[in-house]
């Protein structure tokens, strides 16, 4: 699976972003995507996930009912809209596929797009 992620830039506190990934490759259904993030200096952490069908979604605490991750499977796309955003989301944003089901870990994870920037303002 080859994933390309969009979307990223720099917004102010408080302010809204919307990730976007594309795959393409393989059967985009057979997949969980998730999408994490990784701040300088810091490892690599689990944002959101979501089911192959779209039915089931997965948080980290900090980011819930802040953050959506959705995915149109007919399209082959995944999204992240994140809203209320904190200095502390600052990071590079990855998406990822994998066959599921260890969804909060960077190993239940096989494809790996380039990353994409978000930096909020203070």
């Amino acid at each position: 699976v080859q994933l390309q992620a969009s979307g990223g830039g720099l917004v102010q506190t408080g302010g809204s972003l919307g990730l976007s990934c594309a795959a393409s490759g393989r059967t985009f259904t057979n997949y969980v995507m998730g999408w994490f993030r990784q701040a300088p200096g810091k490892e690599r952490e689990f944002v959101a996930a979501v089911s192959q069908s779209g039915s089931g979604t997965y948080y980290l605490d900090s980011v819930k009912g802040r953050f959506t991750i959705s995915r149109n499977n007919a399209k082959n796309t995944v999204a992240l809209q994140m809203n209320s955003l904190k200095p502390e989301d600052t990071a590079v944003y990855y998406c990822a596929a994998g066959p599921g089901p260890y969804y909060s870990d960077t190993a239940g994870y096989d494809y790996w797009g380039q990353g994409t920037q978000v930096t909020v303002s203070s």
